[in-house]
């Protein structure tokens, strides 16, 4: 779902400007090749796939992944030519969800929400053009979709993502070029229709999602407006096949109080960090 990392080449300089910082390319190198295993999941890679999809040389890239072994950033099986993400990324991205004070202070909302809807309730964050999902309650009336932390989704082919492009004008919306990417055949695929799709999510308040991320799937999104700019959203989702216009209107009127309580537990904290 994601794309590839971009690598510097050999032949690129050891520095490049970004925010008019200098680019270290060994570190660029190695967050490359972290987030191109990360992608693929259970799908382990052999040396020269690594080395072909990132443009590195072979050699460099054995090195690299031996220290990262090392480190636990990275694994390889009983014969040394399979590599997968390591232990220390699950490590790492489980300290990020403990010490940020939103996910801390949403949980028991979103267990609130599910006891009383009997839905999977999600919390996510928009992250450039896709939604990180930081946060999910199950339900158990229904199988898993795509709903696991850490999962991410195109922002403008769900409820939580379009909740949070609702939040920010058209000309700001972080989207790729046309055609969009589509997850259904109910996926938005052109700007066109995502921004009058975007105009009803801010005359309702809240997002839709018609079966456009998981085919059998509805969803509700509601942005958290605890930020000047919202980045961080709550949805339900639900088998369309459940989906009464009763229910539907419970649905809404949880979520909606549910968004009020999670606001007024969030004020802005005087002298917290204000992350990028």
């Amino acid at each position: 779902m994601g794309a590839t990392p971009r690598i510097y080449d050999e032949a690129m300089p050891e520095s490049s400007g970004v925010r008019g910082v200098r680019g270290v390319k060994s570190a660029a190198r190695t967050v490359a090749l972290l987030e191109l295993l990360a992608v693929r999941g259970d799908r382990p890679a052999r040396l020269d796939e690594l080395a072909e999809e990132l443009g590195v040389p072979r050699s460099s890239m054995y090195q690299l992944l031996q220290t990262l072994i090392e480190s636990g950033w990275v694994r390889s099986d009983t014969t040394g030519s399979l590599y997968g993400i390591g232990i220390r990324a699950l490590l790492t991205g489980t300290s990020y969800l403990d010490s940020d004070p939103h996910v801390r202070v949403v949980r028991p909302y979103l267990d609130e929400a599910s006891d009383a809807l009997g839905e999977t309730i999600h919390l996510a964050r928009l992250d450039g053009p896709d939604v990180v999902y930081l946060a999910t309650r199950e339900s158990h009336e229904y199988l898993r979709t795509i709903s696991r932390v850490g999962r991410r989704v195109p922002a403008h082919a769900g409820a939580l993502g379009k909740a949070l492009l609702a939040e920010r004008p058209a000309h700001e919306l972080p989207l790729p070029p046309d055609p969009l990417p589509a997850l259904t055949a109910n996926t938005h695929t052109t700007r066109t229709t995502l921004l009058a799709d975007l105009a009803h999510v801010r005359a309702r308040g809240y997002s839709t999602d018609h079966e456009e991320t998981v085919q059998g799937i509805a969803g509700f999104g509601f942005a958290l407006r605890y930020d000047s700019l919202p980045t961080d959203a709550i949805s339900c989702s639900i088998p369309v096949s459940r989906l009464t216009p009763s229910h539907e209107t419970r649905v809404i009127a949880v979520m909606q109080e549910t968004r009020t309580k999670i606001e007024n537990a969030l004020p802005s904290a005087p002298g917290s960090p204000d992350w990028r």
